[in-house]
């Protein structure tokens, strides 16, 4: 039986370059997820909803149908999987019931069942929260843990640009709540209400619904986005930065691994599927890693 479970692990999780039927199960859940991306939002137009609204819903509940199936093949398979969270079967799959992704794939099927549960209850927001399912694309796609990830890596450089953000909103929507408010009450009647302006110039967004209309004003107008555009720069370098040293180090551990399984001068077959592994894992190009393979073997023997 665990080899089944295991089996079924293997299609369901992020697809081996060896695994056809793993790649092919990827390739038909992620057309299944952008699919259902696009209906969501035909839906929200009346037009195409009211003379397409029952081909619509058979996508609707053919889709969650194979997200179900999905989901208890996931609770069911993960209890095999001696990496996963928790000491028990039961403990690994509760492990990955209360995970980030776990939730995401629950999120994608409640949205269509609970209507059913509850009956009359107006529920129509619901078919919105239908767009998480694009968070699903997680399970193929390491891009949000590698955000957080860099976030965590730099966080303490984050949070203080986050305050040196947060001291530019608060300075700055007082001082123009002091300089605007008596020529424009409607628009900066109080310090929060102005931290409405104050963020979308901050930000360097500026939709121009709110402007000061003083020479005091636009003088503090300039400074704050000067201070945004100083502060945004700071944020998206430090997530660059982070993202860059990620990959830099992703690559060193990538490239150790190598060398150690070419330590005695052969890679054997269990060597090359865990440097496959880590590549997967890692997001490494296969090229990029051929690339790495042949500098290390030039260096080990100077005269292939």
């Amino acid at each position: 039986m665990n080899l089944y479970k295991q089996r079924v692990m293997e299609i369901l999780s992020k697809g081996d370059p060896d695994d056809a039927v793993s790649r092919a199960c990827d390739k038909l859940l992620s057309i299944l997820i952008l699919l259902n991306l696009v209906a969501v939002c035909l839906e929200s137009v009346e037009s195409i909803d009211l003379q397409y609204h029952s081909a619509l819903m058979i996508f609707e509940w053919f889709s969650v149908t194979i997200f179900l199936i999905e989901y208890l093949l996931r609770v069911w398979s993960i209890s095999a999987d001696d990496t996963a969270r928790g000491a028990t079967p039961w403990g690994r799959r509760a492990g990955y019931v209360f995970s980030f992704t776990g939730l995401i794939d629950l999120a994608a099927i409640l949205p269509s069942i609970l209507p059913l549960i509850m009956g009359g209850v107006d529920l129509r927001w619901l078919r919105v929260l239908r767009l998480l399912r694009l968070l699903k694309m997680s399970h193929y796609s390491s891009a949000l843990e590698d955000l957080v990830s860099a976030v965590h890596e730099e966080r303490r450089s984050f949070a203080a640009t986050l305050y040196l953000l947060a001291i530019a909103l608060f300075l700055s929507s007082s001082m123009m709540y002091l300089a605007e408010s008596d020529v424009q009450p409607d628009h900066f009647e109080s310090i929060p209400q102005t931290m409405w302006w104050s963020l979308i110039t901050l930000t360097t967004v500026g939709y121009g619904d709110v402007y000061p209309i003083t020479p005091i004003g636009k003088f503090i107008g300039a400074l704050t986005a000067l201070m945004g555009v100083c502060t945004v720069a700071l944020l998206t370098g430090i997530v660059a930065s982070a993202f860059s040293s990620q990959m830099a180090r992703r690559e060193a551990i990538f490239e150790a691994e190598i060398n150690a399984a070419m330590s005695d001068g052969i890679i054997t077959s269990d060597e090359k599927q865990h440097i496959e592994t880590i590549r997967a894992r890692f997001n490494i190009p296969e090229e990029h890693a051929k690339a790495i393979l042949g500098l290390l073997s030039e260096k080990k023997d100077p005269d292939l």
